[in-house]
């Protein structure tokens, strides 16, 4: 996406003040961004608008004295590989990984351009860092949480839906994090009585035809697992959910409030937001591998109440007393 693109996609978002110039030109520096969701998406928007916002904040203003080079993978790993070669092509200061989808084929097609990745779980079982400490290499950046965290996803669908003794897991089998979160579940399946069922899909046809097929027997439930596919596909899966009466809990708040039922997870954008301060430190001369990779600190449970009468479900009042937003 060029520059002209990525300013009317931010709309009224950013102030760009490209009037007022210095006398002596600022050095120009490039960043990278390697999103792997499309441009057009609202979410993908105001993950965009938080970086800049963030690197304004911090002195960079886009075409005075930085130019961001943007490329959308609109969830096609083709497509993620190929912009990902050529964002290294460009030979910028520094590249924004968008989730674990952008974060793999910018791995391998460099080892030397500095990567500040957001949105990935467990960085060093991925093998994207050596430690979150020390990094080393040339990556470092701001992970979700750890495998294990996806046993608080089981744990909710449980206390909101007890009736459930069948947990789906809906995920892309070619992200490497979904292995991890699934064995975390699968491991405290057992203490709470559910059977946990990988839902494997790749494309919109799977997600429809997986969903239905898990829905003929009874006392199901789903758990969507953040990836590139199930977020593009967002709206959809939730439709799924409603029409074939499945409480399911998601990653994030937009879920929620797009008529999903219940969500838990950290403040995506302010990954977004942190990942600003970092790209600002490495165009200040500081090495990728010496920044600690960051995990959140605070995580939020957001429940739509319309959602759970559709379903016939009674909200138990523990659930509503520790839920952060209440949609009703």
């Amino acid at each position: 996406m060029r520059r002209r693109e990525f300013i009317t996609l931010l709309g009224g978002a950013a102030v760009w003040p490209l009037g007022a110039r210095a006398q002596q030109p600022e050095r120009m520096r490039r960043v990278g961004v390697l999103n792997s969701i499309a441009a057009d998406d609202p979410q993908s928007q105001r993950r965009m608008t938080a970086f800049v916002q963030g690197l304004q904040q911090l002195g960079w203003t886009e075409g005075r004295n930085v130019r961001i080079e943007i490329r959308w993978g609109a969830g096609d790993s083709g497509r993620l590989r190929q912009y990902a070669a050529e964002l290294v092509a460009l030979a910028p200061d520094v590249i924004l990984a968008v989730t674990v989808s952008s974060m793999v084929p910018l791995q391998k097609a460099t080892s030397t351009v500095p990567i500040v990745f957001t949105q990935v779980t467990d960085a060093v079982g991925a093998g994207f860092v050596e430690s979150l400490s020390r990094p080393g290499g040339n990556a470092t950046g701001f992970s979700l949480s750890e495998y294990g965290f996806s046993t608080k996803w089981l744990e909710l669908l449980k206390q909101i839906a007890p009736r459930v003794t069948r947990a789906g897991v809906l995920r892309d089998p070619s992200n490497p994090s979904g292995i991890g979160l699934l064995a975390a579940m699968q491991g405290a399946a057992p203490a709470l009585d559910v059977e946990v069922n990988p839902l494997g899909v790749r494309d919109v046809g799977e997600i429809e035809r997986v969903i239905a097929a898990f829905a003929q027997k009874p006392n199901g439930g789903l758990i969507v697992v953040p990836t590139a596919l199930t977020v593009i596909n967002r709206q959809l899966i939730i439709n799924l959910a409603a029409q074939h009466r499945l409480p399911a809990v998601h990653p994030y708040r937009y879920f929620v409030e797009s008529g999903g039922l219940m969500s838990y997870g950290a403040d995506e954008l302010e990954q977004y937001r942190l990942a600003a301060g970092y790209v600002d430190r490495i165009l200040k001369g500081e090495k990728a591998g010496d920044l600690p990779v960051q995990t959140p600190t605070k995580f939020e449970l957001m429940i739509n109440l319309k959602t759970a009468k559709t379903l016939g479900l009674d909200v138990p009042p523990p659930l509503l007393a520790i839920a952060d937003e209440v949609i009703e």
